[in-house]
């Protein structure tokens, strides 16, 4: 009786413990782990704010733009680069240096609805344009030396910050992160090995190339490496080359220089760099508030690999370097 008893015991506990650990495992099947829809990596689609940074050699080391989920390089005055980063996910406690608002920002951020854009100030007849706007104007016009400050460290005009959780805390009326068109799946059969890259503006350069070791592509910033203030080297898997048109705006800075304006309204090619490779695409925007489509040259769509998007908007075509191909032996 005994014996039977203790097998009776010992054949419970062995259903017990199936029992519980079939429905451990049925419990870690069913939980869905939430996405970026800009990156597709894991994380929120909180609101969205858009940030400006300065892009010259005098702003680098840049903090807080590794963060980005979406970063968009445009040409300024003199032919030289800002950077707008795109926050959905993840908030640095602080960013910069920060620069001042361009009628092109207007237009690229039209698609993303409802954001927050922080930046330093705007000249006079661009600010109705912004109020007019589907922006939330969180720039340093409108917040105190708490938030908006100059670091110490840096040399103005490039030396000013921003603490953006305290923006948010705020609790401004912001749209959560939404598609703006481009979508993720595998690489195209078009796609070409690519070793690196160099995109070009009248007075900036960017390198790109492709690190094994890293998976992701590298960035170089007129041919120094980009690193960020945190020691991280900029770069990502996924970039855009976007050809566009640029033509001068009816705006200027303070020094006589005319700005450009950067149209992404339209139609034209793109570079998708992506896990090593290239394929020349197609890229079309109906209106402002449309999302961009990307298709490949037989018109499916063109999908991107997962990670933070670099977008480059230049009117300059590309020069790519690619892997040497490998002598033939002798028969």
């Amino acid at each position: 009786m005994k014996l039977r008893a203790l097998c009776s015991f010992l054949f419970g506990l062995f259903l017990l413990t199936s029992c519980s650990s079939v429905g451990f495992g049925s419990k870690e099947a069913e939980v869905e782990i939430e996405k970026n829809v800009y990156t597709n990596l894991p994380g929120t689609n909180g609101p969205i704010l858009a940030v400006k940074f300065d892009d010259t050699n005098y702003a680098h080391p840049q903090q807080g733009v590794e963060s980005a989920d979406v970063v968009f390089v445009t040409q300024v005055e003199a032919g030289l680069t800002r950077l707008m980063g795109i926050y959905s996910s993840n908030y640095p406690e602080l960013l910069g240096p920060i620069r001042s608002a361009r009628i092109s920002d207007l237009e690229i951020l039209a698609q993303f609805g409802k954001v927050g854009f922080l930046y330093s100030g705007a000249q006079s007849k661009l600010r109705p344009v912004i109020a007019q706007s589907n922006l939330v104007n969180l720039s340093a016009e409108r917040n105190p030396p708490s938030i908006y400050f100059n670091d110490p460290e840096r040399n103005a005009p490039y030396a000013m910050m921003v603490k953006p959780n305290l923006l948010l805390d705020k609790k401004p009326e912001l749209d959560l992160a939404n598609s703006v068109g481009w979508e993720h799946g595998p690489k195209s059969s078009y796609a070409k090995r690519l070793t690196s890259a160099k995109i070009s503006w009248p007075n900036a350069e960017y390198g790109v190339r492709w690190s094994k070791s890293e998976k992701r592509f590298l960035l170089q910033h007129n041919g120094r490496e980009n690193l960020a203030f945190s020691g991280v080297h900029l770069g990502s898997p996924m970039m855009v080359i976007q050809i566009i048109e640029i033509t001068p705006s009816e705006y200027g800075d303070k020094f006589g220089g005319v700005t450009p304006k950067s149209h992404v309204v339209g139609s034209g090619a793109a570079y998708l760099l992506r896990n090593g490779s290239v394929t020349k695409v197609s890229w079309s925007r109906e209106s402002a508030t449309s999302p961009t489509k990307w298709l490949l040259e037989d018109g499916t769509p063109a999908y991107f690999a997962p990670g933070q998007v670099w977008i480059f908007l230049t009117d300059q075509e590309p020069e790519f370097t690619y892997p040497a191909k490998k002598m033939a032996e002798n028969p």
